[in-house]
């Protein structure tokens, strides 16, 4: 998989959120300032030639979806985030996170029963 440039996730995070919609529709979702018509356009393109989006025709315009799903990008960024900033060891980097985000003692409680759940 590909990794997205910022302007690339954040039209995907709207993409993802929307379903399904036209260029005008993801501006609009978009928050302020928002981009221009035609550079959100292109990055859709772009998104399209990377085989994140595809697009069906609707009259005279297009509506684009999502190809890749959110949790799957997901994945693939925060295994990209813990091999490159964490030498690929999952301890350190909730470790990381733990520490610097200051949990509390049920949010640890809470990610232990995710954790449980999944054995």
């Amino acid at each position: 998989m590909k990794e997205l440039t910022k302007a690339e996730e954040e039209v995907m995070q709207q993409l993802w959120k929307l379903e399904e919609a036209n260029v005008a529709s993801i501006i609009e979702e978009m928050p302020k300032p928002k981009p221009a018509y035609n550079t959100v356009s292109t990055i859709v393109r772009i998104l399209e030639s990377k085989g994140f989006v595809g697009y069906k025709k609707v009259g005279r315009g297009h509506h684009y979806f999502p190809l890749v799903k959110k949790d799957s990008y997901s994945k693939f960024s925060m295994t990209k985030l813990m091999n490159n900033y964490f030498d690929g060891s999952m301890k350190s980097m909730l470790s990381f996170f733990v520490k610097k985000n200051d949990m509390s003692t049920a949010e640890l409680e809470e990610i232990l029963k995710e954790i449980n759940k999944k054995q």
